[in-house]
């Protein structure tokens, strides 16, 4: 009998063994952070244009005049002829590390650059050099699903990039392996990233935006951190606004910096003499009537949730995205009636799929849904907001909408349509991104 037992116990163990010493293997392509550190002596290279690049990672995007400003995440600007929509040229590019926002005033342009602000001269959009920089203020930053940190002592910017890197790994033949990327959605730009998916600016014209600054500005989506009102660049980050004079253009200088709360702040739009600026809890309203020094005026609540603004006559347009960072589990578009701006009030609240950035040009109102596309709004009666046209087959982050051409940026590239009329948007480009591996 113990013989039997002996036996069975030696044969249990041969299989157990045999189990543990299976030998499979499985590959694996995932998105890899590496950290990176930047000197201040490598930042403050004077930046001058180079040869054109390709689309890869677009982030935000800018119009001026005939030409398109597009944000190459944390590298750069493209320069695009945009004259003739239909075929819109690049002309060149800016490395800018670090670069996430820009604006323009003049033949001035604003980019970011880490912890500081760099003016460009672009008089000459094909031969762009550096004319000015200041520091920001800012010793932190947060990109998506990445962050940045200043180190004073070592003069250091502390960053991560991202790769696309394919290993080999050994499981145990059940296919579970001690390496899981990203299980969960994770969002660059607002743009979620699932495991199987690797392939702020609102200066408005005078003509949309009330503006009253002597400089002429261009037109960004409403996305922005970076707005231009009276010869004052503002800027916001997490929790501060940053003021920096810019009467004279080419030498922007550091102004009051402003505390806006505990953290969350994700756009500034410029309408008239106010300042409104999303935040994840809220939209925050300033006067600044006094350019120097804007007051604040009140605060709309609203749940947790990612909230581009933009604003038309007495009504601002909000858009809701809960889940993932932006916390909340609504998405919504809500219309809030600003008619006194010390006390605004909810007008309506629409449901949406999942909106992200948005773009007025009365009575038409453009809504960016990420994933799920486009859609298009007549608001002639914002309480009665009616859907005249929707799109499905593109990634939709923010847009300009000017001059009858809808410039539209996702994750697959940019898109350009006439709406001449709205009902039957007719498309006239797209410059795809390249992919990045």
């Amino acid at each position: 009998m113990k013989f039997k037992q002996l036996l069975l116990l030696m044969s249990w163990l041969a299989l157990v063994t045999t189990g543990c010493t299976d030998n499979c293997r499985q590959v694996r392509t995932y998105r890899k952070q590496i950290p990176v550190k930047v000197t201040l002596e490598e930042l403050r290279k004077p930046v001058v244009s180079t040869a054109p690049q390709q689309l890869i990672e677009p982030g935000k995007i800018y119009a001026k005049d005939n030409y398109l400003f597009i944000v190459e995440v944390k590298k750069g600007i493209h320069v695009i002829d945009n004259a003739n929509p239909s075929s819109p040229k690049f002309i060149s590019f800016l490395p800018i590390p670090g670069n996430v926002d820009l604006a323009v005033a003049d033949n001035t342009l604003y980019a970011d650059s880490y912890i500081d602000v760099v003016a460009l001269d672009i008089s000459n959009p094909a031969a762009i050099k550096e004319a000015g920089r200041v520091e920001s203020g800012f010793s932190y930053g947060q990109v998506g699903r990445t962050s940045w940190s200043y180190d004073n002592q070592t003069r250091t910017i502390n960053d991560y990039k991202q790769e696309i890197t394919t290993e080999t790994f050994d499981t145990d033949c059940e296919g579970n392996y001690g390496f899981i990327p990203y299980p969960i959605a994770l969002y660059w730009f607002g743009r979620a990233y699932l495991q199987s998916d690797f392939v702020n600016f609102s200066v408005g014209s005078k003509s949309n935006s009330g503006t009253t600054s002597p400089s002429t500005t261009g037109q960004g989506g409403s996305m922005a951190r970076f707005a231009i009102m009276n010869n004052q660049l503002y800027v916001v980050n997490s929790s501060v606004m940053q003021l920096f004079d810019i009467s004279t253009l080419s030498k922007p200088v550091k102004g009051k910096t402003i505390n806006l709360g505990w953290g969350g702040i994700e756009t500034i739009f410029p309408y008239q003499d106010k300042l409104f600026i999303g935040a994840q809890d809220g939209m925050h309203i300033y006067d600044a009537s006094t350019p120097t020094d804007p007051k604040q005026l009140s605060l709309y609540r609203h749940i947790r949730s990612c909230d581009p603004v933009v604003v038309q006559g007495n009504y601002a347009y909000v858009t809701l995205r809960g889940g993932g960072f932006c916390g909340g589990a609504q998405n919504v578009l809500d219309v809030v009636d600003i008619s006194n701006p010390s006390m605004p009030t909810l007008a309506k609240s629409y449901p949406m799929d999942g909106p992200y950035g948005l773009g007025v040009d009365f009575p038409n109102l453009f809504v960016c849904e990420g994933q799920k596309g486009l859609k298009v709004l007549k608001m002639t009666d914002a309480t009665n907001l009616t859907q005249v046209q929707s799109f499905g087959d593109m990634n939709a982050y923010d847009v300009i909408p000017l001059r009858n051409t809808l410039m539209l940026i996702g994750k697959d590239g940019l898109y350009q349509y006439d709406y001449t009329n709205p009902t039957n948007l007719r498309q006239l480009s797209k410059i795809a991104v390249q992919p990045a591996y």
